[in-house]
């Protein structure tokens, strides 16, 4: 049993810290960093690596435990139950290399952060109409 995630939380956002922390580890889920049986870091941790409300990083993993991705074993941790990961999204898949060429790519002709986010949206609600990335 691993614990891989680290979560940074950002207060300017305007999202709740505790969803910020659920779709943190959502992500991870998604892209394999967490796979079932990883451990989460506890509520002490995750207070004393964000300055985060103990009771805020709990009300989170209640809502991973809700959505059925996570378990909370009395006195041993919060455990990832499930993963969310897909094959073609790993560290290693042909779409991700893909996406990172590009990346690398739209940066080396200029575009900022910004630039290369807008794009995503755009072609995101073209692929996918009617959706909303999270």
């Amino acid at each position: 049993m691993k614990s891989v995630v680290v979560f940074r939380i950002d207060r300017r956002s305007g999202v709740a810290t505790y969803l910020q922390i659920v779709r943190q580890v959502e992500q991870a889920l998604r892209m394999g960093a967490l796979e079932e049986g990883d451990r989460l870091p506890t509520a002490a941790q995750v207070a004393a690596t964000t300055k985060v409300n103990p009771n805020t990083t709990l009300k989170a993993y209640r809502e991973l435990e809700r959505m059925g991705l996570a378990e909370v074993r009395q006195g041993a941790g919060t455990f990832i139950t499930r993963t969310l990961a897909q094959p073609q999204s790993g560290p290693d898949s042909p779409l991700r290399t893909a996406l990172t060429d590009w990346l690398d790519r739209a940066r080396a002709e200029g575009l900022t952060g910004q630039d290369v986010t807008a794009l995503f949206y755009a072609a995101f609600e073209s692929a996918y109409p009617g959706e909303t990335p999270d």
